[in-house]
């Protein structure tokens, strides 16, 4: 697969569509999903960096996005995507209801270490997670790099009672990854270590690798730069990956189920089902999980419910000057 030229400016604005898309649950601080589409000739591109991120780290996400429009992506290895369902910092007692959005899913990630809740928040929400999916269900769990190294030791030492697959970015640094990774083994404690914002907010992500940081990676297209550079990525670490998505449409996560489907290996299910967090979606048929799983293609979107779910005209203007300065850094010397 051959990297696109970048299009110009006025060819990515000409076309481009702003969207704002309502959470059903409110999940790492969004409670609207805003996403700018482009339409390139070889079909649509998403371009949906986070609100805080600056224009040189919102340049990889336009790249992606400039993939899909112009690019190809690699062949398919297989036809459907197995994909986990997604539990939010939510209560307990609504994690049954989470779980119904995910028909068929048998691997359930859920977020730990939210901002104003305890270790005991997460120890009861898991274990909900656990009651509701049953001893053959699959848990991982996700801090955000919320923990110290202790405070994962320990919390992992709970929570690693009801069964954990890995736990994903528990601490923030690559150096306290692989620390945490030396204590749960001193201690006994059998959690695979996962890295994500490792992974997709550094320009070394293979350190995770050299450094014996990590026994999982999380790898994400549009932060990335693409499907082509996620591969690269994957490879030069040489550990298993899981590919997950960044609360896309299913116009983004159609770019995160063709990473999925040209890995060499896929033995984990990816993180790829939450267009079902969104209230809507800019397709007819979304890219959701059916079965507990993905199809593998391109999507169209529905030209009424991009009307439908259209962004104001203030939050429009918004978006094309941050596709603008993310153009900017990627043709800047």
């Amino acid at each position: 697969m051959t990297t696109p030229a970048l299009p110009p400016l006025e060819a990515l604005l000409a076309g481009m569509r702003v969207v704002a898309i309502p959470m059903r649950v409110r999940f790492r601080g969004v409670t609207v999903r805003e996403a700018a589409l482009v339409r390139g000739p070889s079909g649509w591109g998403e371009f949906s960096p986070f609100l805080e991120y600056g224009a040189q780290e919102s340049s990889r996400w336009l790249a992606a996005a400039v993939e899909a429009g112009w690019g190809q992506w690699p062949a398919a290895r297989r036809a459907d995507i197995p994909v986990n369902a997604t539990v939010p910092a939510v209560s307990p007692d609504e994690v049954a209801g989470v779980l119904a959005r995910f028909p068929g899913a048998g691997t359930a990630k859920v977020k730990v270490a939210e901002a104003g809740q305890d270790l005991e928040d997460d120890v009861d929400r898991v274990a909900a997670v656990r009651d509701a999916m049953g001893p053959g269900g699959r848990i991982r769990v996700d801090a955000n790099g919320g923990w110290s190294v202790a405070e994962a030791t320990d919390a992992l030492r709970r929570l690693s009672a009801y069964g954990l697959e890995y736990a994903e970015q528990p601490c923030a640094q690559v150096s306290e990854l692989r620390e945490l990774r030396v204590a749960l083994a001193r201690n006994g404690i059998d959690v695979l270590v996962a890295a994500d914002e490792s992974i997709r907010k550094t320009e070394d992500p293979a350190r995770v690798a050299r450094e014996e940081a990590a026994d999982v990676v999380v790898v994400k297209v549009a932060p990335l730069g693409g499907v082509e550079r996620a591969l690269e990525v994957v490879a030069d670490c040489g550990l298993p990956a899981v590919v997950s998505s960044a609360l896309d449409t299913s116009v983004g996560m159609a770019a995160g189920v063709a990473l999925a489907a040209a890995l060499p290996d896929l033995p984990f299910a990816c993180g790829l089902g939450t267009v079902a967090l969104l209230e809507g979606d800019v397709c007819t048929d979304p890219l959701a999980p059916r079965a507990g799983v993905l199809p593998v293609g391109r999507v169209e979107p529905d030209e009424a419910l991009l009307a439908r779910w259209a962004a104001t005209t203030e939050r429009e203007q918004w978006w094309r000057e941050r596709v603008a300065a993310a153009h900017g850094r990627l043709v800047a010397p």
